[in-house]
């Protein structure tokens, strides 16, 4: 409607009804302003999102010293939130109980014997130095949720081959990374996704679910008592003063046959060889540890139906694909998939995308799938820093050794690789609208005092760190909103107008609470 002056010379009458018809103009729906878009989500700011998982650290055990988080300084001010019991749930652990297996050894030795608290592992008695690798403490599904009982966190000491090891922790402040966690933003109530150990964490990464692995063999199926937790052994002691927990049978598989400890993939790279005369690029058939192909939806199906492109990029990636292709009794074993301390190392069960169905390599279709976002770190991970070319979702899993997990890896040179790697994100041209996620796929067995939230049968687990890092990032901040590993993909779906994943949990925050999107 054009709206035409109005002449001097007209009617009162006709001056009326202009007034009229302006009222009514005015007070009538806008329809300009209906077909207005809505303003754009400011996660829109973000153009590449890099989601770097590490391994096996609870949030206590890595950054309980940490300025103004909810660390270790605020557990020991409630006995009841750091005291082990001794495996009856009642009696309280006079002293920490030995690390098993390790009783002679002369750093891992003195940790038996300690009071009943935390301690700090570089410190006297223990000296145990940030560039040495722990023993491997047991991290698995039915154990972290006895560990964590009920939210009490009491029986970590009872229910670990590790023993009072699970209480140790790092004063991680010399570290580059606790440093630019200073700079940017610490989340200290993010929680692992699923209880237990990296397959099922990895899986929830992906794909918030975990996988069914129909017509198990009986032997992958866990034993459970009347409650629901891991039977134990007619042999086991009733007091750790005597020794070890047993299991009856602690089993991959549940009882209605979820795999939900490490099982392998059925595509190379995997830890079970290909069989003599047998397709090179898959594992060995009729191995009771390979669960039916995968056909779960993942995040990266979601970005590929909307046409954004998306890659895994994994440590080692290329040798382990190469010595998996080798005939059997030629694989170089000793070099990749051998889990020696300070050795290079490649963990088939950290590549979740391998075990889908999407990337069968025997097929033309997996073929090109696996090409286009199964991607090696050294290859083309670090070339596409360089040149601005990541894409808009990337993931990076980094080799064992450098990965932080206990049994092969160390914290000091883990965080220096990661650290080199955050600088070369910084120094890319696509920084300016980049967001890095740095976690940790679970807790490695180790306690920690914060109880995770009520969810499903699942999870979330134990509390884990993560950073976040970014020119949008708060900076100096800690974000004690509540996540678990399931707010990545709640991120990604966000930002790209996806569509989200089932598993994904409703109470869980998107992580947007750690980013300022005020700034220019």
């Amino acid at each position: 409607m054009v709206l035409s002056p109005i002449s001097r010379r007209g009617s009162a009458t006709s001056m009326a009804a202009a007034v009229l018809g302006l009222t009514a103009l005015l007070m009538a729906p806008n329809k300009v302003s209906a077909q207005t878009p809505p303003p754009p989500d400011p996660t829109a700011k973000i153009d590449t999102i890099v989601v770097i998982y590490g391994e096996n650290r609870s949030f206590d055990n890595l950054y309980g010293t940490f300025p103004g988080a909810d660390g270790i300084a605020d557990a020991l001010k409630h006995p009841a939130s750091y005291q082990q019991l001794d495996l009856d749930g009642r009696t309280l652990l006079a002293t920490l109980p030995p690390v098993w297996g390790h009783t002679s050894d002369p750093v891992w030795g003195k940790v038996g014997g300690l009071p009943n608290r935390p301690f700090l592992l570089s410190a006297a008695p223990v000296h145990a130095p940030d560039d040495m690798a722990s023993p491997d403490l047991v991290h698995r599904f039915y154990q972290n949720q006895m560990q964590i009982n009920g939210g009490r966190n009491d029986m970590f000491a009872a229910y670990s081959n590790a023993g009072g090891l699970v209480m140790g922790y790092y004063d991680g402040s010399s570290l580059p990374m606790f440093k630019l966690a200073r700079q940017y933003t610490l989340c200290d109530h993010f929680f692992m996704g699923a209880f237990g150990g990296s397959f099922l964490n990895h899986m929830f990464l992906i794909a918030a679910a975990a996988p069914p692995f129909a017509d198990a063999d009986p032997s992958l199926v866990a034993a459970l008592d009347a409650h629901g937790n891991l039977a134990l052994a007619p042999e086991s002691p009733t007091s750790l003063s005597a020794g070890q927990v047993v299991f009856k049978r602690d089993g991959a598989v549940t009882p209605d046959h979820f795999a939900v400890n490490t099982v392998q993939p059925s595509y190379q790279p995997s830890g079970v060889p290909a069989a003599p005369g047998q397709d090179p690029r898959l594992a060995g058939k009729g191995s009771l540890v390979l669960p039916p192909i995968m056909g779960l939806p993942s995040i990266g199906d979601t970005l590929t139906a909307k046409h954004i492109d998306w890659k895994w990029y994994a440590g080692l990636w290329n040798t382990a694909l190469e010595e998996g292709r080798t005939a059997p009794g030629s694989r170089h074993a000793k070099t990749i998939y051998s889990s020696v301390a300070g050795k290079p190392d490649f963990e088939p069960h950290h590549q979740p995308f391998n075990y889908f169905a999407r990337f069968d390599p025997t097929t033309a279709a997996g073929a090109a799938e696996r090409a286009a976002h199964l991607k090696d770190f050294e290859a083309d991970m670090l070339a596409d820093i360089v040149n601005g070319t990541l894409p808009p979702v990337c993931f990076y899993k980094p080799e064992g050794d450098l990965n932080y997990h206990p049994g092969y890896a160390d914290i000091a040179n883990s965080d220096a690789a990661l650290a080199r790697l955050v600088a070369m994100l910084q120094a890319s041209p696509q920084w300016k609208h980049m967001a890095i996620i740095i976690t940790y796929d679970e807790n490695g067995g180790f306690w920690d005092h914060v109880a995770p939230p009520k969810g499903d049968r699942w999870g979330p687990g134990t509390r884990v760190p993560t950073i976040v890092i970014s020119p949008y990032a708060k900076n100096g901040f800690v974000d004690s909103t509540q996540y678990d590993t399931t707010s990545i993909l709640k991120f990604i779906t966000r930002r790209f107008q996806l569509t989200p994943l089932p598993g994904v949990r409703p109470g869980a925050g998107d992580l947007t609470a750690a980013f300022d999107f005020t700034r220019p």
